[in-house]
């Protein structure tokens, strides 16, 4: 008789799970303020940028560092948190990555060790908690 009832839960359990993911609002996130462009200069867009580069420069597999050579644009759309799409031109630095400081590099200009590399980053920012998420990254040489 246990055994029914715990095969009547499962079936339960499985078509209540069936039925929540196949909705598909629920995890549709609400934009609260459409996509525009902001000043590149905004002190949360450079908050995130330092961030989403400190992420590329970690996850690489380069040993020098790499820095943002111009920003191209930069949009927000406001969520559940501030969304910053942020288009980047980075460049290979003359630091590597074990260093220290990175305040004294400089672009590569070894044209052997030159490298330009154009990069789209989403970065969620919750600013005001310190909070800041690279939702998104996409990168191609320049």
């Amino acid at each position: 008789m246990t055994r029914s009832w715990e095969f009547c839960f499962l079936l339960i359990t499985i078509l209540v799970a069936l039925v929540a993911s196949t909705d598909p609002d629920k995890n549709k996130v609400k934009v609260l303020r459409e996509l525009k462009v902001i000043n590149a200069s905004n002190a949360n867009v450079k908050q995130c940028l330092w961030f989403a580069m400190q992420e590329y420069n970690k996850e690489s597999e380069d040993k020098y560092i790499f820095q943002v050579i111009k920003t191209v644009q930069a949009q927000l759309q406001v969520t559940d948190r501030l969304e910053y799409f942020i288009d980047v031109e980075i460049a290979r630095s003359n630091c590597r990555k074990l260093s220290n400081g990175t305040e004294n590099c400089v672009i590569q200009e070894n044209t052997k060790l030159e490298k330009k590399v154009m990069c789209s980053f989403l970065v969620g920012a919750l600013p005001w908690n310190g909070e800041f998420t690279v939702m998104k990254k996409q990168c191609v040489d320049a």
